[in-house]
C-alpha cells in the first residue's frame, strides 16, 4: 500500500497540539502518573539487519547492553512451544541448513530443547555452535543470520534472572498473521505467559503488548496488575481483521476492553496528528515503533505532540538525545524551539513519511 504524503501544513506547531503529559508505564492501581519520555529498546539494543549485525537480536546479552543507556524498557518477542515454554524469538519460522538446503520449522510446533538446538550454545566456559541459524527477508531472500556477538536464544523466565532488574520489559505476544486462532489455543498461550510473569516479575515493570486483538482482551481479562497495549500499524496495511486497520479502530478496542494504550507505527501518527488528542481523551497512552524512530529529530516532534514514548534500533542515540533535551531530572517541559526549528522540523518530518 503506497503511503500518502503528509503536507507540512498537517504537521501540528506547539500552540496547535493540546498540553498533555506522558505516563507512567507501570500500573501499581491504574491511575497514571506524570513520567518521563520513555525509550525503549527495540529487542533488546535494537534488531538485526539483514546484513550484518553487532550482536544478535532479542538475546540476553543485546538486553543487557541496552541497559548501560538511559532508557526505560526493553521490548521483544515471546512465543510459547509446544511443551508449554515461553521463549523469545521474533520470526514465525526458524531456519537452518546452508543456502542449498533450507529446513524450516515453525517456531510454537518445537519443544524448548528443539528450539534451544539452533544457534550459539552455551556450555561452562563458552559458547559453541548448534544448527546454523539462516533467515528470510520479507522478499523471500534466504541469508546467513550472521552477528559480530552471539549469544544464545533464550527463554522469558532467563530473561527475568538475568537481565538488569532496573530494566522494565515490554513483552510482546506474537501469533502469526496468516493464521486463524482458536480461543482456546489462544488462550492457553496467553495464560502461560501471563503466569511465568506474574511468578518472575516481582518489582520489574512489564507491560504487554500484541498485534492479535482478541489476544489483547485476554491478557486484560487474566490479569490486572500490568498495563496491555494494543499494537498496530495504524492503516498502513489492510488486514481481514477490521480492528487492525486503523488508529479509530485501535482506539474503539482499547476502550471497549478496559486497555492501557496504544503501540502505533510512528507514520501512521504523523499522518494523522489529530489522532493524538483524541487517544488522550480517551484516557490512553501512546507509543510508537518504527524505522522513523531511529531520527532524533522525528523523535523530537512526537515528544511535542504529546506521545508518552518511542521504540528504537539506535537505542544508545536515541537515549542520548532524549536525555539531551529532557534533562536529567525527566521534565516533559516543551523543548524552547524557535518558529524556525519548528518550520524545519515538520519539513524533515513530511519528508519522511513520503519515503
Amino acid at each position: 500500500m503506497a503511503l500518502k504524503a503528509v503536507p507540512v501544513l498537517e504537521i501540528p506547531t506547539l500552540d496547535q497540539v493540546q498540553e498533555v503529559h506522558s505516563f507512567s508505564l507501570s500500573l501499581s492501581n491504574h491511575t497514571p502518573k506524570p513520567a518521563r519520555f520513555a525509550v525503549i529498546g527495540h529487542r533488546g539494543n535494537g534488531m538485526n539487519s539483514l546484513s550484518s549485525a553487532i550482536m544478535r537480536e532479542n538475546s540476553i546479552l543485546s538486553f543487557n547492553s541496552a541497559a548501560r543507556f538511559p532508557i526505560s524498557y526493553i521490548e521483544f518477542d515471546v512465543q510459547v512451544t509446544r511443551d508449554g515454554v515461553p521463549i523469545i524469538f521474533h520470526d514465525d519460522f526458524i531456519l537452518t541448513g546452508n543456502l542449498d538446503a533450507v529446513y524450516e520449522r515453525r517456531v510454537t510446533d518445537l519443544s524448548l530443547e528443539e528450539f534451544l538446538s539452533y544457534g550459539a550454545q552455551r556450555e561452562p566456559e563458552a559458547i559453541r555452535s548448534g544448527k546454523p541459524l539462516l533467515r528470510r527477508s520479507a522478499e523471500g531472500r534466504v541469508f546467513d543470520w550472521v552477528v559480530e556477538a552471539d549469544d544464545p536464544l533464550c527463554t522469558l523466565e532467563e530473561a527475568f534472572l538475568k537481565v538488569d532488574p532496573r530494566l522494565g520489559f515490554n513483552i510482546e505476544l506474537k501469533f502469526d498473521d496468516n493464521l486463524e486462532y482458536a480461543e482456546k489455543d489462544l488462550l492457553n498461550a496467553v495464560e502461560i505467559v501471563v503466569r511465568l510473569v506474574s511468578t518472575n516479575a516481582g518489582a520489574r515493570p512489564v507491560i504487554f503488548s500484541t498485534f492479535q486483538p482478541d489476544a489483547a482482551r485476554m491478557i486484560r481479562r487474566v490479569q490486572r496488575d500490568y498495563p496491555v497495549f494494543f499494537l498496530t500499524d495504524g492503516g498502513l496495511k489492510i488486514h481481514g481483521d477490521e480492528r487492525r486497520n486503523s488508529l479509530e479502530e485501535a482506539v474503539k478496542l482499547c476502550v471497549e476492553n478496559g486497555l492501557e494504550g496504544i503501540v502505533s507505527e510512528v507514520r501512521a501518527v504523523l499522518r494523522n496528528p489529530a489522532e493524538v488528542v483524541r487517544i488522550k481523551e480517551a484516557n490512553l497512552r501512546l507509543l510508537t515503533y518504527g524505522g522513523l524512530n531511529n531520527t532524533a529529530e522525528v523523535v523530537y516532534m512526537q515528544h511535542m505532540m504529546g506521545i508518552d514514548g518511542v521504540i528504537v534500533d539506535r537505542v544508545k542515540e536515541m537515549s542520548e538525545a532524549v536525555l539531551g533535551f529532557l534533562g536529567e531530572e525527566g521534565q516533559l517541559a516543551r523543548p524552547n524551539f524557535s518558529e524556525g526549528q519548528l518550520s524545519y522540523l515538520r519539513t524533515l518530518v513530511a519528508e519522511l513519511v513520503r519515503q
